[in-house]
């Protein structure tokens, strides 16, 4: 990429943080290797030392996830970046590297249900406490601080109601308690919310979903300041080694060569269904971020350059009523991922979020008829019929 830095995403997507070897490769290499050679004593001793940079051993770093990293942080506009395993390692390594025993998290209540484990039962191992509030409620965020705040954490949209929260509102109470905000930006994508412009200072991504978008592999990513991911973050991942691979590496970078028009052409296919779909005389509700009557369209307004490509809807008739849609469908396949080429279905009640008691999950809007709905590419009036054909079996 040329010394020119204000490229547009859709280009640096294509671009940034390429590295090519000697043979001057076209497309991004693949370097399948454990470890390195050192040219001599000396060069190994330095590079372990940190004096020299270099590459050391694969769980610490390795070319193709450099590749990746650098595309992720040039499109978020992050100094730094750190590549994991999976989406989950993203987010236990993004709260675990900012707590010690003794201090506090506070997080907004609506949560993928291992996020909630992690801070709930893995977090409170460890002598950290935690707090969980109504996102959408600045004076729950207030009253929740102690002395002992290091982290706020929190998912928007969420998952799987996409309530979407005033990251800018938040980030300020956050700060002035002295914490840092952690963001999930999975829903919205790099490319229709930027956490760290609106005062976020960490975003976690699940690179599972959009970012493959296809189904293939599993990674996750931290971004941050270069100096919140070495005094954070650098010796945990190092040392820990929820390291992503560099096949899964690769996969990802050539996933982020399509995630703009993939995304661009999902959620347009979102948004028609939405508006299609609202009203409908078999659901209770609607929820999409492109709607004006979302809950928090005004901050949507504010905060997103896009919709979603994910809506959520409530049928009538419960679970039972649920069920019979999901297994009406012929096209769309249930599912628990989502971000994907493919058309996914969910019903959170019996997967994502099964491991909350019903009085949690109703307090969370989560009723036994929600399904959440992941658009892929396919053709609209085919997802439509699919769609209004299952929901006649209701």
């Amino acid at each position: 990429m040329s010394a020119k830095k204000d490229y547009r995403p859709e280009t640096r997507l294509v671009h940034a943080g390429t590295l090519r070897s000697q043979f001057g490769e076209m497309s991004e290499a693949l370097f399948l290797t454990q470890g390195y050679i050192y040219p001599s004593a000396e060069e190994c001793e330095a590079r372990f030392s940190g004096k020299v940079p270099g590459y050391v051993y694969s769980r610490y770093s390795n070319p193709t996830m450099s590749m990746f990293e650098q595309r992720m942080a040039a499109l978020e506009g992050a100094e730094a970046a750190r590549s994991t395993s999976t989406g989950m390692a993203a987010v236990t390594t993004a709260l675990m590297g900012l707590v010690r025993m003794g201090d506090h998290v506070v997080a907004a209540k609506a949560l993928f249900g291992s996020c909630r484990w992690v801070i709930e039962d893995w977090l409170g191992r460890f002598g950290v406490t935690s707090t969980l509030v109504d996102g959408d409620d600045l004076d729950q965020w207030k009253k929740a601080v102690t002395k002992n705040t290091k982290v706020f954490f929190m998912e928007t949209p969420t998952n799987p109601t996409l309530q979407v929260y005033d990251i800018a509102a938040v980030a300020e109470i956050a700060h002035g308690a002295g914490a840092k905000l952690v963001v999930d930006n999975v829903f919205a994508t790099p490319l229709y919310q930027s956490p760290l412009k609106l005062g976020a200072d960490v975003v976690v991504y699940s690179a599972t979903k959009h970012i493959d978008g296809q189904g293939r592999v599993l990674g996750g990513c931290i971004l941050a300041t270069e100096k919140i991911i070495v005094d954070n973050y650098h010796q945990l991942l190092r040392q820990t080694g929820p390291s992503l691979s560099p096949f899964n590496a690769w996969v990802l970078l050539k996933g982020l060569e399509t995630l703009s028009v993939r995304v661009a052409r999902e959620t347009e296919t979102a948004g028609i269904i939405a508006n299609k779909l609202a009203g409908h005389d078999k659901l209770t509700r609607l929820v999409y971020p492109g709607r004006k009557d979302h809950p928090q369209a005004a901050i949507v307004a504010k905060q997103m350059t896009g919709a979603s490509t994910l809506i959520a809807f409530e049928i009538k008739g419960g679970k039972a009523g649920a069920f019979r849609f999901l297994n009406g469908l012929s096209l769309i396949g249930i599912t628990n991922n989502l971000g994907d080429a493919k058309s996914l279905i969910t019903h959170p009640t019996t997967t994502t979020h099964q491991r909350l008691t019903p009085e949690q999950r109703a307090e969370l809007g989560i009723g036994d008829g929600l399904v959440r709905l992941s658009v892929g590419l396919e053709h609209v009036d085919d997802l439509l019929d699919d769609l209004t054909g299952a929901l006649e079996k209701v």
